[in-house]
């Protein structure tokens, strides 16, 4: 089963690299990427919440969203599991761009799906849901480029909500202690 989920992952970013690279779209992608470069896009957006007192909550959820996602992902599977990226055992992948760690789970994937579910549960959709667009743009964009395989991103997608979930619940106790010690 591990041997064609393995096949199948490559398939699929052959598919992608054959039928819907377009030399057009490449330069749009390649930024949409870099906006997930070690959470940056996602460090900035929590930062500028938690300088507004209305957004403060947020801010510090999308930011332990970030921590928790960061801590599952970088420190513990990618050194535990140590998939190779794709273009390293994919000969005919060309991939955009590289990477220095291993392929699973998508860094990029985690840390985009935790912050933005975070705001897309706290925010205004007005701006909920475009970080949630971008951070889903983002995930894809890891398959275009060639750097991830398809069950890097599903995997970094499911630990980046459930690093949302585990954050907001933190926040909403953390708060709640904070409250109650202003009232003792």
């Amino acid at each position: 089963m591990l041997q064609y989920i393995a096949e199948l992952d490559g398939r699929i970013l052959l598919f992608i690299q054959e039928f819907l690279r377009l030399e057009w779209l490449d330069p749009l992608v390649l930024f949409l990427t870099s906006l997930g470069n070690a959470g940056a896009l996602w460090i900035l957006l929590a930062g500028l919440l938690l300088i507004q007192k209305k957004y403060r909550k947020t801010g510090f959820a999308a930011a332990v969203s970030l921590l928790v996602g960061a801590f599952i992902t970088n420190l513990l599977l990618k050194n535990w599991v140590c998939r190779p990226r794709p273009y390293d055992v994919i000969p005919e992948l060309q991939a955009l761009v590289t990477a220095r760690d291993w392929s699973f789970p998508s860094g990029h994937s985690t840390s985009s799906i935790a912050a933005a579910t975070v705001m897309l549960c706290q925010l205004p959709k007005k701006a909920g849901v475009p970080a949630f667009v971008i951070a889903v743009l983002i995930c894809l964009s890891r398959l275009y480029v060639g750097v991830h395989y398809p069950t890097d991103v599903l995997a970094g997608i499911l630990i980046g909500v459930l690093s949302a979930v585990a954050a907001m619940k933190i926040t909403e106790r953390v708060m709640k202690a904070g409250d109650n010690r202003l009232h003792d």
